[in-house]
């Protein structure tokens, strides 16, 4: 039998993160077991644990890596600067807040997707979830002292931190509530998105 390369251990690994990191956001992470996750990744169930010492090792990996690309998209927008859509920020609420967003629970940013989970989980999984939420409100402070500045207003920075809580807390918890109630009331899902879009930089 021959011998799994370096190469093909690594797109293996690669594999199992990517259907954990669909899986554990849609369904949440108590809900996927290993052999129903080494399916999705198209492997055979024994070999998880030549990857991952358990699946909180890999709970942790997922939060991270989930959190490093929605924290990279975040960081693009910004670099962007305003344009025909609005500043940064009109846009990173309109992109949180869309339908797309919405109904794609398995993408997108974890931390409506994985807020219960980390709660229930260890403290690994809890600092991983920590750091990311720490990743947004580090970037929108930063946006709101920038464009204090830029309209020639000063704002202190326990301020800007105080309204980057709120804002997050805001798309969060208007997402969740879109999500929960899209299926059975889809006008109030819409209308709940509306509203964040509408008002979280008031």
């Amino acid at each position: 039998m021959p011998r799994i390369t370096k190469q093909d251990k690594a797109r293996n690994r690669q594999n199992i993160l990517e259907a954990a990191s669909r899986m554990f956001r849609s369904q949440g992470i108590d809900a996927v077991g290993i052999a129903e996750l080494m399916k999705e990744a198209g492997l055979t169930h024994g070999g998880f644990y030549n990857h991952f010492a358990s699946k909180n090792d890999l709970a942790v990996e997922v939060c991270g890596a989930s959190y490093a690309a929605s924290l990279g998209v975040l960081a693009r927008t910004i670099e962007d600067g305003p344009d025909q859509d609005g500043s940064p920020l009109e846009r990173v609420v309109a992109g949180y807040l869309s339908t797309t967003h919405r109904d794609t629970p398995d993408g997108g940013c974890p931390s409506a997707s994985l807020a219960t989970d980390a709660g229930r989980h260890s403290e690994a999984v809890q600092s991983a979830y920590a750091e990311g939420v720490e990743g947004y409100l580090t970037g929108f402070a930063a946006e709101f002292l920038r464009e204090a500045e830029e309209k020639g207003h000063e704002i202190d920075p326990a301020e800007a931190r105080h309204r980057a809580i709120r804002l997050f807390s805001e798309m969060v918890g208007a997402l969740m509530l879109a999500r929960a109630v899209r299926n059975v009331e889809p006008e109030l899902s819409d209308e709940i998105l509306q509203t964040g879009r509408d008002h979280a930089l008031d």
